[in-house]
């Protein structure tokens, strides 16, 4: 295990996801139990489910300049960059340090596939991609990364991290990495993923999809919700603000127990957070809140909520979020983020929106309803198929 990690502060961050447009629209839902899950209208997948879509992408294509970049999963990260004032943050810490100096990395699950997905539909009578389609730039896994790069302007290293839901969590644990290895002075960090064929084809034939919004450690559970998600964070040393909450600590780790399913004990969910809360400094009873990964799968949710119960006191708070969001796969860890960062912001814990009857697995830390509490320090799960694991702690930063 590493040493103590170096704190940094989070000087600014966005979040656009079905359940509002950033922060604040975000942190309103959250207050009111409001919900951004849907019924399922996309035609060209016909599934019985509920979905956290995004309104509003298809009417904001990439202004003409960025046309060859174009597809869903570009024009969300565009959009989210737009919010919240954070294009203008980036640019004025690329301003600060040098474009050579920040880094980006970013987190997603299918990249624009389904602009890919899209381009197959449309083949032309050679079997060949339409013209507008032979757009290699576009069609990659690096995509993302790659456009918003280009978007900002940064030359410093440029990473994508794709392991699955945990994607957008890991990127955070990387960027701490480059700072404290002097190959950056600055990180944006974040993650994009859009709903596609891929995606929704792909969980329904696993079993995993609810026919009614996700219901996170219900005793009724079946199933999860799709969604859809952006959001970004800006990393700088703590010096430059001192008041900013703060990453604290990370945990990671990689089971590799099954293709789709966790390690029945959670051992691998456990050593992630063990070692986020080591190089924290911290002991479980100094956590206030916890953002549970929560996807109201049975499998999953059992053997979180069993992790929780065994190794936090009473006293702490935990609850899913997804009920909100849906399960925005590659984008979840950046969204648990920023629900992490609202509860130490705004002074209280979201509850478990959906929920009705708690699993008798959960202990006491599963709350339903929110509520008031001053949350100093909040963990932040993000759990992805293979046992790809990722745990961060942020922290309130100086008064």
């Amino acid at each position: 295990m590493s040493d103590r990690s170096v704190p940094l502060a989070i000087t600014a961050y966005t979040v656009t996801c079905a359940a509002g447009r950033g922060r604040e629209a975000f942190a309103r839902a959250l207050a009111e139990r409001k919900s951004g899950l849907r019924e399922n209208d996309l035609a060209q997948w016909p599934l019985n489910c509920w979905i956290g879509r995004v309104a509003g992408i298809e009417d904001a294509p990439l202004p003409p300049a960025w046309v060859s970049w174009e597809s869903r999963n570009h024009r969300l990260a565009w959009m989210a960059l737009h919010t919240d004032g954070f294009r203008e943050c980036a640019l004025a810490a690329i301003e600060r340090y040098g474009a050579a100096r920040v880094a980006l990395i970013l987190g997603t699950s299918t990249s624009s596939i389904g602009e890919t997905e899209r381009a197959y539909r449309e083949l032309g009578t050679d079997g060949r991609f339409d013209a507008t389609q032979r757009r290699s730039r576009v069609h990659n896994s690096h995509a993302l990364a790659a456009f918003v790069q280009r978007a900002l302007g940064v030359r410093a290293p440029c990473l994508t991290i794709s392991t699955a839901c945990s994607s957008s969590a890991k990127v955070f644990a990387s960027a701490q990495r480059l700072l404290r290895a002097g190959l950056a002075d600055a990180a944006i960090v974040g993650g994009v993923d859009t709903l596609c064929g891929s995606v929704l084809c792909g969980f329904n034939a696993l079993e995993l999809v609810s026919t009614e919004p996700c219901r996170p450690f219900d005793v009724a559970r079946s199933g999860l919700s799709l969604g859809e998600a952006a959001g970004f964070a800006l990393l700088e040393s703590i010096t430059v603000d001192k008041s900013a909450a703060r990453l604290v600590g990370y945990g990671e780790s990689a089971d590799a127990h099954h293709m789709s399913a966790p390690h029945p004990h959670g051992l691998g969910a456990e050593r992630a957070f063990d070692e986020a809360l080591a190089r924290a400094g911290l002991a479980p009873a100094d956590v206030d809140y916890i953002n549970l990964h929560g996807t109201a799968s049975r499998q999953n949710d059992a053997v979180e909520a069993a992790l929780i119960a065994r190794r936090f006191p009473a006293t702490t708070l935990a609850s899913s979020t997804k009920g909100w969001t849906g399960h925005t796969l590659g984008a979840a860890g950046i969204v648990e983020a920023v629900a992490a960062l609202l509860a130490i912001e705004r002074g209280f814990a979201p509850g478990t929106l959906n929920a009705r009857e708690l699993d008798p697995v959960c202990g006491p830390q599963i709350r339903i309803d929110n509520a008031p509490r001053r949350v100093r320090v909040a963990l932040s799960n993000s759990f992805g198929f293979g046992g790809n694991n990722c745990c961060l702690i942020f922290a309130a930063g100086a008064a």
